[in-house]
């Protein structure tokens, strides 16, 4: 199954911007990541279209992309909390501990 080879990807990138260890390779880490979620959004779309009859397809379609602005808020601000609390911790700088 093809989205879970994305989310999988998507995973392991993530886990190896860890070691980004100066601003070109966590640029090229957060590329990478660009391109394994890539295919995550279409991926939804289809298996909404699959999943809800024509008549409640237009209400999934919409909670699924009103999900996209508030998890950027609520995540903007839990991401800034958990970098300026662990900053350091491990050796790692402030952009390494939760990107």
């Amino acid at each position: 199954m093809p989205h879970r080879a994305f989310m999988l990807s998507w995973g392991a990138v993530t886990i190896a911007t860890m070691f980004a260890w100066d601003e070109t390779s966590f640029y090229v880490m957060r590329f990478l990541l660009g391109v394994t979620e890539a295919g995550f959004f279409p991926g939804a779309l289809f298996y909404l279209a699959q999943w809800f009859p024509s008549a409640r397809r237009t209400r999934m379609t919409a909670t699924f992309f009103i999900g996209v602005p508030i998890s950027g808020i609520i995540g903007s601000a839990v991401s800034g909390w958990i970098m300026s609390s662990f900053a350091g911790v491990g050796g790692l700088a402030d952009w390494q501990c939760c990107s």
